[in-house]
């Protein structure tokens, strides 16, 4: 949600912000600009729509000179999308100028402020009240503005800013939002996420809450409030930039499912070691983990879904209570929690707002937290009492696919790890649960061979008006991920509901040719589920069902049949999700949707 690059260096700033704002496309956005200083004024260019518009505006750049500049993509929360609302955003004198990622929770009662002491504001946003907050408080030192600036906003915040009183540097800050800074042979930089600078860099510096750093081309200084330099330990990615490019796909979407076999292999083979679950440096111990009296799991959007997937896997495997919350609703519920509670935090970025802020309401409550993220050193990570990464590499289109299935790889980890201790499994049981996550790699990579037949079933169904997901249990859980898979990229609308609540509602929306998609993957319930098959063949409905290689009677009441590997039960979301990927995006494809970028969606919530 929104994307913020900074340079400065000797090479012309424009084209390489340019360049670094396309490699945060992904996040969503509805407008772009860039300031860039220039001998002693700041040019301003900004746009709204894509960012090709602001490209071709200012010639890739080639119309804007200088050697340092800030750029954003904006998501729009204060005010439409509109050149007026896009950052940079300019304080009334021309000296600042400011690209804000966040929320200012205050900005109503400081614009007011700030109009009755003479500033002019011609934007509808909350950041245009920093801009005029740092003319305000300037005194001549831009660090001291800072701190006062900050010291007066309420809410979350990245901000890069430009000031024309300083020439050969500028400043950055954050708070409750993701802000890195790049560290450069001659030139420095900063971004919202490192895919936008790792084509200069891979030597960063993640900033804390609150933290300052002052950018020159020959070094950085990072500061806290009290203006006293500190120390940061120097992150190097070792991922390679061809990770975060297509590679020859179409989409990165398709090429992020196609990635799933690596990176579950990348998760989970560094996490089994003689045969047993070794889970990086966590400190939860044996007797921790027997005096767990509940599981609290806390996530939002897919993230979610695969708390609901954990909150089954936990509860058989280890007998103890699971509830999964909403992020967003967590944190304003006055959880009840006590001291012998796990809160178990989910975030693919490890900066979602949301999330975080539950975090945070979990430890005011004394809760221990253990997080699954997938970016190293990130707000979520680093103020987890412990963390397990998922190893998935950067995921670049807005439809989670490989950090979903990674984020389940290290529950099915969690919840083994914990029945072990708890002495819930014997040895074999044991073993084989092993053998069997170890082999999922291979069964997603079988499933992934037969991408044509569900090309074809979306050539069938991508004008439906509306699709219906079911299942049971463990089925209903992967419904709801494979739900939001289609509705977000293909804007059919789309919803899951558990197969048995079938007859208190929902058949009544079921009429000739709706197309319901029934998961049925699991032994004890699967003559259930295709009882409700049947109930809304009844009602005219068209069925493509979901199932295992070993279950036959699915083919005798479904219209069409997906068949996937057989897999201990617990495991089989691992194997259900990937034909539900692949039908939302041939579904979308074929609908001709943006499907790496779908409308009104951001990969990285960082606002609440």
């Amino acid at each position: 949600m929104c994307g913020i690059v900074g340079y400065i260096g000797s090479e012309q700033a424009a084209p390489i912000l340019l360049d670094g704002l396309s490699k945060l496309e992904y996040r969503g956005y509805d407008s772009a600009g860039i300031a860039v200083f220039d001998k002693d004024k700041i040019e301003v260019a900004k746009a709204k729509g894509r960012l090709s518009v602001l490209a071709e505006k200012t010639d890739d750049g080639k119309t804007i000179h200088g050697y340092m500049g800030i750029g954003h993509t904006r998501w729009a929360t204060h005010g439409e999308p509109s050149d007026e609302n896009a950052h940079p955003h300019i304080s009334n004198s021309g000296r600042f100028a400011v690209v804000h990622n966040g929320i200012i929770e205050n900005y109503i009662a400081l614009k007011k402020k700030l109009v009755e002491r003479g500033f002019e504001f011609i934007s509808e946003t909350d950041t245009e009240v920093i801009a005029h907050l740092f003319e305000y408080y300037y005194k001549g030192d831009i660090m001291d503005a800072m701190i006062r600036v900050i010291n007066r906003v309420e809410g979350s915040y990245a901000l890069g800013v430009l000031c024309s009183d300083y020439p050969d540097q500028f400043i950055a800050v954050r708070k409750s939002s993701p802000l890195i800074v790049g560290l450069g042979d001659g030139e420095n930089f900063i971004a919202s996420d490192v895919t936008a600078i790792l084509k200069h860099t891979r030597d960063i510096y993640y900033l804390e809450d609150n933290e300052m750093v002052v950018l020159r081309k020959d070094g950085v200084k990072i500061y806290n409030k009290d203006k006293e330099e500190i120390s940061k330990e120097k992150f190097t990615v070792d991922w390679d930039v061809s990770a975060a490019e297509k590679g020859g796909y179409e989409h990165f979407m398709m090429k992020e499912i196609e990635e799933q076999p690596k990176a579950l292999r990348d998760t989970i083979s560094p996490r089994i070691k003689d045969g047993r679950i070794v889970l990086d440096d966590i400190s939860l111990t044996t007797e921790d983990i027997k005096n767990i009296n509940k599981i609290y799991i806390v996530a939002c959007g897919s993230a979610y879904h695969v708390g609901v997937v954990g909150k089954y896997v936990i509860e058989k495997m280890c007998r103890i209570p699971v509830e999964v919350q909403v992020a967003s609703e967590f944190r304003y519920c006055d959880p009840i929690i006590k001291k012998n509670d796990l809160v178990i935090v989910i975030s693919q970025s490890g900066e979602t707002a949301d999330t975080l802020a539950a975090l945070k309401e979990a430890k005011n409550h004394g809760a221990r937290i253990l997080s699954i993220v997938n970016v190293v050193g990130s707000a979520i990570a680093n103020a987890s009492d412990d963390v397990i990464y998922t190893w998935a590499g950067p995921e670049i289109a807005v439809a989670t696919t490989k950090a979903y299935s990674t984020q389940l790889a290290v529950v099915y980890l969690i919840a083994a790890y914990m029945a072990e201790k708890l002495g819930m499994l014997t040895s074999g049981e044991y073993a084989n649960f092993i053998a069997e996550i170890e082999a999922l790699p291979d069964k997603v990579a079988q499933i992934l061979t037969s991408k044509e037949e569900l090309q074809f079933l979306a050539s069938k169904f991508f004008n439906c008006r509306s699709i219906f997901f079911i299942g049971r249990n463990l089925d209903y859980a992967v419904s709801l991920e494979g739900s939001l898979k289609l509705k977000e990229i293909s804007y059919i609308h789309s919803e899951a509901y558990a197969a048995g609540e079938l007859k208190h509602g929902t058949i009544s929306l079921i009429e000739d040719g709706t197309l319901v998609v029934a998961l049925a993957t699991g032994q004890e319930l699967f003559d259930k589920t295709v009882s409700n098959v049947k109930e809304v063949k009844a009602r005219g409905a068209v069925v493509m069902g979901v199932t295992t290689d070993t279950h036959e009677n699915m083919e005798d009441v479904a219209d069409y049949v997906v068949k996937i590997p057989s897999a201990h039960e617990m495991l089989l979301p691992s194997l259900t999700v990937v034909p539900l990927q692949l039908f939302g995006y041939y579904v979308a494809s074929l609908k001709g949707c943006d499907i790496d970028k779908p409308r009104n969606l951001a990969k990285s919530v960082t606002v609440e």
